[in-house]
């Protein structure tokens, strides 16, 4: 056995489960002497050529002296990892720390000798890619910067795990084996390669989760009605097109089927795979039935059983309990508490939910983290109930539930690139991960647009959801979600009336805005909307209520044909009399127009006028259509026959709907082969028409697709981090190394801080202490006339509001007599802490701050000093490492930031310094993440130049594993 002696604490942070390459989870974790037996039994399920690969000569099995060997670490210089899937050893990984003679080492020797041994069953599922990712971060904390393998000619794939993996390497060929020499030190390209991994695992995983072959319902009842024979029902009659089976372990012996689907007492009965389960058992037999479906080789599982973490403290543990069972097994979970989850694809065809009609096909990419909010997104994505139309149905949905282990971060990887996605609409109540969600969030964006709209904004989250603290105010992280390209949206409304114009409609060029309509009052409602919120329109033009579909769509042909606008509003109100405009002929006459030039978007404020809204929809609402004569179920009655040639009738709708589908007579869709009826969705490339029933919120959405479209252009070209010559970036990482040995976590003082600061080029202008009026007196000849005296007291600290600050003092009479001012107005030069300052040029104060929050990660924040903006909370924010053009947008994202650009006749100053000092401090942080917090205030920008007047700076031991890390699935909370 390991003793004390020869062994560090087991170090658990290494523990972690991953994703692999077809979706599948494996745990990695360091070896310990007690996985002797696991080992040997690992290495009989090798083959003979994998074992010659690795010791480079026929090697059977293991000798004692090796099993001791590959279990005993002292988890510094000898480290030993191994990925585990159902508690068996899949794959190991170990290094050795060597010297410059190949020999054993220990530190300060930085290289280490690492080798591979995967089972060949496991062979192509990324195992060995993850163990690299995972050993290499090791191998950093313990001090190590490179890694040597020794690999035959012949061992390609281990050759390729190597050389994929994106790390500065050499490579030589000597006495017949590859030597690679790998700088662990992160690099863009690893950084891609890492997060390029990520992203198809974790979308695969989510893939195997929606379009299974064959799913099982595990509780479905013997009796109509429950929620798992709800499910079992849903599932079969939107016509999923793979294998259905019901599991019920009260089931009496003999029963085959439950209303015509197979049905078994348990899944381990099933002849055949099931890739997905889902499970509506009450929570104490949950257990039970996940160790089945593990034993079964189920892929995942759909978990709508409650009483969680929803439900106190007992039930946290369970649900902790139950995704590291599950992942044990290499399954994935939605859940608990889910809704359920949809895939509309006509491949598919599932609707494992509570919803117990299928959902239009349709392009909108579905997420909620809560089952009734889930449900109305559905309703109203359905049938648009509240007068808004519905413009397409969705891809896929997902209720998430408590979130215990599948998340929107997962959503975001699957529908980034999937091919049946063009929008994303997203509710949450919580982020787990916002370091990551960003990062996720900013790419996806930048290929189609993600809309979320955030609950629980103004407290704590749901009892069920885990959630990593943050110091940031919702509405900073609002913010930095703005800057990832998210469109932050408020409601529910808001949120599907963005969706659905940005689901079919094009995104606009700029912020000019045509509106034209038959009621002047309602131009003018739209017209003011759209100054509120930004836009820039043109004089409504108005049709009068007499206008004709012909007088409709020749003004509209002709907005769309102006290149001084980009995009087009269009205003209608019922209109009575002899001669006014239908309904269908409106809608008819819109469409064409809209066909004829679709590179702008086109949106309809209607009043009252379902009739136009249910025009708009034809062919193409979310509601789910009356199944066809040719799919319909046979009952003893003969639905009627369409005549031949019959011009089909448009679809029943429940509510108003706004898009354009086919033209009156043009053929029906074709209904889907061997199942029932499911809602098609419109032609692709189809330019749908949305309508609202206010201006408001027609504008508001349309505001939001403008600012987004900026957005995508903005993150064409993002700017690039600069970098300057006089950065120290090794002095300042020994000024930390140093000032850290003395404690975990300090704020350093004023001299310590200009040193670190003065490494990055960030120079503060001296405060020397003033106790008595002649150490003011001598501090100001040290530093020169003029001076300013301040107090530095925690209540008097930047509040010269408060009379603490006394400024341009040109000589010793002056300095003394403002120094008995203070001391008679606030008290004491103890209590006061005077600090004397050679003034600096005049200018308009700001603040910049840095600050690593533990959920967000680094953030940069500006704005001006002063009370006003802190009670107004005028501060902008940018996620760090900041780039140039990044720094020139947040100088002018605050309200104030007139007052930098001459405002009412005052002179310029000088932001591109500005500028540049919140870059050198975004890369002192980004460098350093010891530097957990940094506050330049106040930061004096002139005419010509800026100057630092005070400065602080803390310090903290880096987190051992952050978004930078090996990629690790979360934490089950």
């Amino acid at each position: 056995m390991q003793t004390t002696s020869d062994r560090h604490e087991y170090p658990a942070h290494w523990e972690a489960d991953v994703v692999l390459r077809d979706g599948g989870t494996a745990r990695i974790r360091p070896i310990t002497v007690d996985d002797a037996e696991r080992l040997v039994s690992f290495y009989e399920q090798v083959s003979d050529e994998s074992k010659y690969y690795r010791f480079f000569a026929p090697y059977p099995r293991l000798s004692a002296k090796d099993v001791h060997r590959f279990t005993h670490h002292d988890f510094v210089d000898r480290v030993g990892l191994a990925a585990t899937v159902g508690g068996e050893f899949i794959a190991t990984v170990r290094y050795d720390r060597i010297g410059a003679d190949g020999a054993p080492a220990s530190a300060p020797a930085d290289e280490a000798e690492v080798a591979f041994l995967v089972q060949d069953a496991h062979q192509g599922r990324g195992v060995a890619s993850a163990l690299l990712e995972h050993i290499g971060a090791v191998a950093r904390e313990r001090g190590i910067r490179r890694f040597a393998a020794e690999v035959l000619p012949a061992n390609t794939k281990m050759i390729k795990v190597f050389t994929d993996a994106g790390y500065t390497q050499k490579r030589s060929f000597e006495d017949g084996v590859v030597r690679l020499e790998l700088d662990l030190e992160p690099t863009d390209r690893s950084l891609a390669v890492q997060y390029a991994r990520e992203q198809r695992a974790e979308a695969r995983s989510v893939q195997r989760l929606l379009a299974p072959g064959a799913v099982a319902v595990i509780g479905a009842g013997r009796t109509p009605g429950g929620v798992g024979r709800s499910i079992l029902d849903n599932i079969r009659d939107a016509g999923f097109t793979g294998r259905l089976y019901a599991v019920n372990g009260a089931l009496p012996e003999g029963q085959k089927e439950l209303d015509g689907v197979p049905a078994f007492r348990s899944v381990r009965q099933v002849d055949g795979p099931v890739d997905l389960a889902v499970v509506a058992v009450p929570a104490e037999r949950v257990p039970e039935v996940v160790a089945e479906c593990g034993e079964h080789g189920v892929q995942g599982l759909v978990v709508v059983s409650a009483g969680y973490a929803e439900s106190g403290p007992d039930g946290r543990e369970r649900q902790r309990a139950l995704v590291r069972q599950a992942r044990t097994y290499g399954m994935r979970i939605i859940g608990p508490n889910s809704f359920g989850v949809v895939n509309t694809s006509p491949g598919v065809r599932l609707n494992a939910s509570l919803a117990p009609e299928m959902p239009r096909p349709g392009r909108i990419g579905l997420f909620a983290q809560s089952g009734a909010i889930g449900v109305a997104l559905l309703s109203r994505l359905h049938r648009r109930g509240g007068g808004v139309t519905g413009v397409t149905g969705v891809s896929a949905f997902v209720s998430s539930g408590n979130r215990a282990d599948v998340s929107g971060n997962d959503l975001l990887q699957y529908w980034y690139e999937d091919p049946d996605t063009d929008v994303v609409l997203m509710y949450l109540e919580s982020i787990g991960n916002p370091r990551k969600f960003t990062r996720l969030a900013r790419r996806t964006a930048a290929a189609k647009p993600l809309v979320v709209v955030q609950g629980a904004r103004h407290g704590a989250g749901p009892r069920g959801h885990a959630v990593r603290a943050t110091r940031l105010p919702h509405a900073t992280v609002s913010a930095l979600l703005r800057q990832a390209g998210v469109i932050r949206v408020d409601t529910i409304t808001e949120l599907v009336d963005a969706g659905l114009l940005l689901a079919r409609q094009p995104l606009p060029a700029g912020p000019r805005v045509a509106i034209l309509g038959n009621s002047e009052s309602l131009g003018l409602l739209t017209h003011d909307a759209c100054l509120a919120e930004g836009l820039r329109p043109h004089r409504p033009l108005d049709l009068t209520t007499a206008a004709s579909a012909a007088d409709f769509h020749a003004a509209l042909s002709r907005a769309l044909a102006d290149d001084t606008c980009d995009a087009v509003v269009v205003t209608a109100i019922p209109a009575v009399g002899e001669g006014s405009v239908g309904d269908a002929a409106l809608a008819e006459a819109l469409r064409s127009a809209v066909a004829a030039a679709p590179s702008k978007p086109v949106l309809v404020v209607h009043v009252e006028l379902g009739g136009l809204a249910e025009a708009l929809s034809a062919a193409a609402s979310t509601a789910p259509q009356t199944a066809t004569a040719a799919t319909a179920p046979q009952t003893t009655a003969t639905a009627p026959q369409t005549p031949p040639g019959t011009p089909p009738r448009p679809p029943a709708v429940t509510s108003p709907a706004a898009a354009s589908g086919p033209a009156d007579g043009a053929p029906p869709a074709p209904p889907a082969a061997d199942g029932p009826s499911v809602p098609a969705a419109p032609p692709e490339g189809t330019h749908l028409i949305p309508a609202y029933p206010a201006a408001e919120r027609a504008v508001r959405a349309l505001a939001q697709a403008v600012a987004y479209a900026q957005w995508r252009r903005d993150a064409a070209d993002p700017g690039k981090v600069p970098g300057y010559e006089d950065i120290d970036e090794r002095g300042a990482a020994a000024l930390i190394e140093g000032l850290l040995s003395r404690g975990q976590g300090l704020t350093l003082g004023g001299e310590e801080t200009c040193d670190l600061l003065g490494t990055y080029g960030i120079h503060v202008h001296r405060a020397l202490p003033a106790p008595t009026p002649d150490a003011a007196a001598e501090a100001a000849r040290t530093l020169g006339y003029p001076v300013a005296l301040k107090a530095t007291a925690p209540h008097l600290r930047h509040r010269a509001d408060l009379g603490g600050v006394r400024l341009d003092l040109a000589d010793e009479e002056q300095l003394r007599r403002a120094y008995a001012e203070l001391t008679e107005l606030f008290g004491a030069p103890q209590e006061l802490r005077p600090v004397v300052q050679r003034m600096a040029p005049r200018g308009v104060d700001t603040v910049v701050r840095a600050v690593i929050d533990p959920a967000a990660g680094a953030v940069l924040s500006f704005g001006l000093a002063g009370a006003a903006s802190q009670l107004l909370g005028d501060m902008a924010h940018r996620l760090i490492p900041v780039t140039d053009r990044e720094a020139t947008s947040l100088v002018r994202s605050i309200r104030t930031a007139p007052l930098l650009f001459g405002w009412r006749g005052s002179a310029p100053v000088d932001t591109p310094a500005l500028e540049e000092l919140m870059l050198r401090v975004s890369r002192l942080v980004h460098d350093h993440p010891e530097v957990v917090a940094v506050t330049l205030e106040p930061v004096v920008v002139a005419p010509h130049g800026v100057s630092v007047l005070g400065a602080s700076v803390r310090l903290a031991p880096p987190p051992a594993r952050d978004d930078l890390g090996p990629r690790t699935l979360p934490v089950a909370y």
